[in-house]
């Protein structure tokens, strides 16, 4: 499970990550990103941990399928979480294969995408 620190959860962060954030398509997903552009004038020692929301309509399925799908991106986002810069803002949002792909296969999106926004992959 992703950590409570690490999750994205009010409407304003997640329209500020799909609107002013750049984003990386794949086949059953897209993922939004913000860069974590923290003020210098705020409060508080450290910067604020990277966070991650998840966004799955019912074009992907039922009900039970999409809480399946949020559960299994949950999970790999956690591991990859530590990979995102300070601040940062990432929505996923999984696309109708994403309900019958496999775990190996949303990790790679998800991977791929990821790399991509963050300068390692090429356009």
């Amino acid at each position: 499970m992703l950590p409570t620190d690490n999750r994205l959860r009010r409407r304003e962060d997640f329209a500020t990550a799909v609107r002013r954030g750049r984003r990386a398509g794949r086949p059953s997903l897209v993922v939004h990103f913000r860069s974590g552009a923290t003020d210098p004038h705020a409060q508080g020692e450290s910067a604020p941990p990277a966070r991650a929301g998840f966004v799955v309509s019912k074009a992907v399925g039922g009900a039970v399928v999409r809480n399946k799908v949020k559960r299994r991106l949950r999970h790999l986002m956690r591991e990859r979480v530590a990979q995102l810069p300070p601040g940062s803002l990432v929505v996923v949002r999984a696309l109708p294969p994403a309900g019958g792909a496999a775990n190996e296969e949303l990790a790679r999106d998800l991977d791929a995408a990821l790399q991509r926004l963050l300068g390692g992959g090429a356009r």
